[in-house]
């Protein structure tokens, strides 16, 4: 319907900022002189757009202006309360449990046809802990202290700037941001040993949106291999890429992108045995080269 495709329009340009009608009309799967129409008729209804013109140039909505209204439908609560309870699933916060009350208090119907359980996020009580305590000294603004082993096993006493908490990998990790050196780095929980709170506030404040385009580049490497076709559905299942190219025998080259440093994958492709073959990048089969030579020595002794 117009009247929520115009409703759309309006949080999506208080979300994204100045947009061109070029890209609302691919966001909203109409024509630009349909959005230019739209555009029109919320400036005729007291919603104060702008447009600029140039190489940067589009729409955008008056800073001054605040949307009061509700604007969701009953089926986007849905969603809301979906998420909710996803995140509620890996994570015991009585905030988050609070949040998702109130939002269930809105959505009576439940029509969704996804659901998500992230319990394998909730791993055991320490974890817990540590994240309750981790939240707490985020929204506090407070320095944390914990001993550290990294990926190299060298154990070290961190002191940093509790920034925010991430999920990926099958991992939670901390954000966190280094005073001394005015750099951010990624800290797993599960590493984490003597992990306590400190009344030492922050030193500055900190963007998030900014951290998390960083920390998205960081230490990715992206690898190709070449496996036989009983593993081809293994690979999809626990390597998260893509089939390249596949051979008229079945087998087949893959290729996926995952953190340089962590265990899993790793271990995933030593487990394939010789069914896998890494094609590049070369310091990767150069580390599986070496690896298989200290398990051979190990046994043969």
């Amino acid at each position: 319907m117009k009247i929520d495709r115009l409703i759309s329009i309006v949080v999506y340009l208080l979300n994204h900022g100045r947009t061109s009608a070029q890209k609302l009309a691919e966001e909203f799967e109409v024509s630009s002189r349909t959005i230019m129409r739209d555009l029109e008729s919320l400036n005729q209804s007291g919603i104060p757009i702008q447009s600029f013109y140039g190489v940067e140039g589009g729409y955008q909505i008056m800073d001054s202006f605040v949307l009061e209204k509700q604007v969701a439908t009953s089926h986007e609560y849905d969603w809301i309360v979906t998420a909710l309870e996803g995140m509620a699933s890996a994570y015991a916060s009585k905030s988050l449990k609070q949040a998702l009350e109130k939002v269930q208090s809105i959505s009576h119907t439940r029509d969704t046809a996804v659901s998500v359980d992230l319990g394998v996020a909730s791993e055991d009580n320490k974890t817990n802990e540590q994240l309750m305590l981790l939240e707490d000294a985020i929204k506090g603004k407070c320095v944390v202290r914990f001993s550290y082993t990294n990926s190299h096993d060298e154990v070290k006493d961190i002191q940093v700037e509790p920034v925010c908490l991430q999920y990926k990998w099958y991992n939670w990790y901390l954000i966190g941001y280094y005073e001394k050196y005015q750099d951010y780095c990624m800290f797993k929980l599960v590493r984490m040993d003597n992990l306590q709170a400190t009344e030492i506030k922050f030193t500055k404040s900190h963007n998030l949106s900014d951290i998390k385009m960083k920390d998205n580049n960081n230490d990715i490497v992206h690898v190709k291999l070449y496996g036989k076709a009983v593993i081809k559905a293994k690979c999809r299942e626990y390597l998260n890429g893509r089939i390249t190219q596949e051979f008229e025998n079945g087998d087949f080259e893959f290729s996926f992108s995952v953190p340089e440093h962590e265990t899993f994958w790793y271990g995933v492709i030593l487990s394939f045995g010789n069914k896998a073959k890494i094609i590049e990048p070369q310091e990767i089969k150069e580390r599986i080269i070496k690896t298989c030579k200290e398990i051979q020595m190990e046994y043969g002794e």
